[in-house]
């Protein structure tokens, strides 16, 4: 594995981590918020931002604008029944929700699922950094690696690791701050 296919590895891995993060509540209304809900469509599940516009109008206020009347009921649907606990509000045209300041204890709650987001997100690079090791320890048993060449791209293989993780501790840093902001 070259050095660019291992960071280009690791920052992939970041990058979805990054999305995870994205996806939990801050303090503001956020349409990617609503990135994991699917919605049953003609039989088929289908992500909300397919089938409509989320716009948030000001910082309380999701608003979901469907491309096609039919799916409204859908969408309500399919909000009302996710993890998220909103209530959404249905004039016919529109469906808006309603996103309330966070308590104490929800905020919490959130920084816990920040946490173990970016612990997944770091077994995902620990387990990038364990195959690399072990191409490196067969590299050198067929006799293309010396023990001192093994020993140098283990290292750079570490260190690879380390910077990455600090870079999706640095996320989560900002992420809690993000969540723990009143």
């Amino acid at each position: 594995m070259s050095k660019q296919d291992l960071e280009a590895s690791m920052q992939k891995s970041v990058e979805a981590t990054q999305r995870m993060f994205n996806t939990i509540r801050t303090g503001r209304a956020n349409s990617s918020l609503l990135d994991r809900i699917s919605v049953e469509y003609y039989g088929a599940d289908t992500p909300l931002k397919s089938l409509a516009t989320l716009t948030t109008p000001d910082s309380q206020t999701i608003q979901i604008q469907p491309f096609d009347m039919g799916a409204l009921a859908s969408i309500e649907k399919a909000i009302a029944m996710s993890e998220l606990g909103f209530t959404p509000n249905n004039d016919g045209k529109l469906i808006r929700i309603n996103v309330p300041p966070l308590t104490e204890e929800r905020r919490k709650e959130f920084c816990k699922l920040a946490s173990k987001y970016a612990e997944e997100g770091k077994v995902a690079l620990r387990n990038i950094r364990r195959d690399a090791i072990d191409k490196i320890k067969k590299q050198e048993k067929d006799g293309d690696f010396s023990e001192d060449q093994s020993h140098d791209e283990q290292d750079s293989v570490q260190k690879t690791l380390d910077k990455y993780i600090g870079i999706l501790e640095k996320h989560l840093a900002e992420k809690e701050a993000d969540i723990l902001k009143v």
